[in-house]
């Protein structure tokens, strides 16, 4: 098996931290490392809906992806000061969101509103998969905050099961687990798969960069997506046990 730059062999994943309760403020929140690249993300709990929600005894979760200045080698101009949101920005932000609404029972939730905030401080490949993979262990204490709280019913279970994202990719020839940015520039398919912790699909977004890519391709490429995933579930998993 090809070992790569960093001494990894081709299905390890970066070394992956998950500091659950980084932020003070927020009623969740978790920084979590993949390698080089970190995401703030912070869960803000609101009681009450959206008006096109109103009285329809669901909740809401949504996302919102941003990339400081100099996450990346150049600083990038603040879109907020440019004056509109790019499209990957808001191609991202949707992504995080329908990710995290596919393991809610919004019914269960209550009209209540979370909103989670995916800011990416340092950006090394892989900041969509980093931000959905810890924007779970924020959302699950914003939601443990609301029953808390006593806007979430005490035998309610808003969560139906855990989600996390990684990359993978063919790079001369061989798949890998989990790419860094210098290999993500040169694969020949790219590929980031958000999975649930039953190991079902939420999304594929997968492209071929040359030639096209075959079935068995493919499939090489979920399976090692999965082992990467179900890794990633251990670790939220252990984050979500230290005061619990």
């Amino acid at each position: 098996m090809t070992e790569r730059r960093d001494g990894r062999a081709a299905d390890d994943l970066r070394p992956v931290t998950i500091e659950r309760g980084w932020s003070s403020q927020a009623e969740g929140s978790a920084l979590i490392s993949f390698g080089e690249t970190r995401v703030l993300c912070t869960a803000s709990f609101t009681n009450g809906v959206p008006r096109w929600l109103q009285g329809k005894g669901r909740g809401w979760v949504t996302a919102e992806y941003a990339m400081l200045p100099r996450s990346t080698n150049d600083r990038m101009d603040r879109e907020s000061v440019k004056g509109r949101i790019g499209g990957r920005t808001h191609e991202i932000s949707r992504l995080i969101g329908r990710s995290l609404r596919a393991v809610v029972d919004t019914k269960a939730l209550g009209e209540n509103t979370l909103v989670l905030d995916c800011d990416v401080l340092q950006a090394d490949g892989g900041t969509r998969t980093a931000a959905i993979t810890g924007a779970y262990v924020a959302l699950h204490d914003a939601i443990e905050w609301g029953r808390e709280k006593r806007f979430i019913g005490q035998r309610s279970q808003p969560l139906l099961d855990s989600v996390a994202a990684v990359s993978v990719g063919i790079i001369d020839g061989e798949p890998m687990l989990d790419l860094a940015y210098t290999e993500d520039v040169r694969a020949e398919t790219d590929m980031n798969v958000v999975a649930t912790g039953r190991g079902l699909f939420v999304e594929v977004q997968g492209t071929a960069e040359g030639a096209p890519f075959d079935r068995s391709e493919l499939d090489r490429l979920l399976d090692l997506a999965l082992s990467g995933t179900e890794r990633l579930g251990a670790l939220q998993r252990a984050a979500l046990e230290v005061t619990e």
